[in-house]
């Protein structure tokens, strides 16, 4: 028998394993390591990237296991250098992105992902490049650098931004072709694992904001901008304040996290911000990652888990629970409904609505039987 070790590129953070069915000390002594998760549906282990994790397990195996090299980093794509003439088409874009009123991250993106561009038609006749051209280079990003889906999306929409609201070119003009959208199934955790999790930290700040993330299912983002005075205690509601897409919006404030808010509120004292950095100024994304990190470590759930996983799971133990799908899509700020029935196929398959057929042939030989 042989073990198989997927060895990932240096900035992974799990490296997954396999090991045979027939195993079965192995599989023991593998249960026993830090951090060690079994994928059910990949069949497949994985721990840490830790090298002494990576020892212990190769001492596991001792020499009857097989290293394989997954497919290494990406080539990341040249940094941009530009001449004046393109600093200038690069300030009117964010000029007119700013005066469109923009998010920063909108703003960043767009700016990154054109500056880019620029640089690879400098030289050549910009403001009346062809379709076919800009496809072409597109596809060469594809080809050379195996960009997804996303920065695809975030590419095309910053040149065209540039064409059609900087250049007032037709939108016909430059009808680009776009990938075809994946469609994923959210990563949701039991009512279980999330009691156990939220719980975990011992800081009652790090508890507090794991709460209010699964208890209003708001977004990572969205609890970094929390006033203290979005905090209703009398309507037991949050407001929202220019959430994502710039809408406000109100949502639950569940009673059981009231008087764990009140606790943090008068140990923490924050002044502004309902959570604070050591400075003072709004607590950072990284950090909440971190505290989420650490208490599923602890807790030893779903491995790919990440904070946003927590607003899944807010919205999908609400469609269990039997709330309408109109009220959870005003609850997580969706603008359409089709958004949010991703989660009523969560519910599904995790209630069996729809049964095998083979269950049902099974059931009548059983009733004929």
């Amino acid at each position: 028998m042989r073990a198989t070790i997927y060895m990932p590129p240096q900035s992974a953070k799990r490296i997954k394993f396999f090991i045979p069915y027939k195993a079965i000390s192995w599989r023991k002594q593998v249960k026993k390591l830090r951090n060690c998760y079994y994928h059910g549906n990949l069949k497949l282990w994985s721990i840490t990237y830790d090298n002494k994790l990576l020892a212990q397990l190769k001492a596991i195996f001792t020499n009857n296991y097989t290293l394989v090299n997954v497919e290494g980093e990406k080539p990341k794509t040249p940094v941009a250098t530009l001449n004046e003439e393109n600093l200038d088409r690069l300030a009117a874009l964010e000029k007119r992105i700013l005066l469109k009123a923009y998010s920063p991250h909108t703003r960043t993106n767009y700016k990154g992902a054109f500056a880019k561009f620029l640089v690879y038609f400098s030289g050549q006749d910009i403001d009346n490049l062809s379709k076919k051209e800009i496809e072409d280079y597109i596809y060469s990003l594809i080809v050379d650098y195996s960009i997804g889906e996303s920065k695809q999306n975030i590419i095309i929409n910053a040149i065209k931004f540039y064409y059609e609201q900087v250049l007032n070119k037709p939108k016909e003009k430059y009808n680009i072709q776009r990938p075809k959208r994946s469609k994923t199934i959210p990563n949701v955790l039991s009512e279980e694992e999330i009691i156990s999790l939220i719980n975990t930290p011992q800081n009652v700040k790090h508890r507090a904001i794991l709460n209010l993330l699964y208890s209003s299912g708001i977004r990572l983002s969205e609890v970094l901008n929390l006033r203290i005075e979005d905090i209703n205690s009398k309507t037991s509601s949050i407001f929202i304040k220019g959430g994502k897409g710039k809408k406000d919006r109100v949502t639950l404030l569940a009673d059981s996290v009231l008087p764990l808010l009140r606790d943090y509120y008068i140990k923490e004292k924050p002044s502004y911000w309902l959570f604070e950095g050591a400075g003072g100024g709004k607590y950072s994304a990284s950090s909440v990652e971190k505290i989420f990190r650490s208490a599923a470590k602890k807790t030893k759930i779903n491995a790919w888990a990440t904070p946003h996983t927590l607003r899944h799971s807010f919205a999908t133990h609400l469609i269990e629970a039997g709330v309408n799908l109109r009220y959870v899509q005003e609850l997580l700020g969706h603008s359409s409904s089709k958004t949010t029935e991703i989660y009523t196929h969560v519910v599904s398959l995790k209630n069996k609505v729809i049964i095998s057929p083979l269950d049902k042939i099974m059931e009548k030989r059983s009733n004929l039987g």
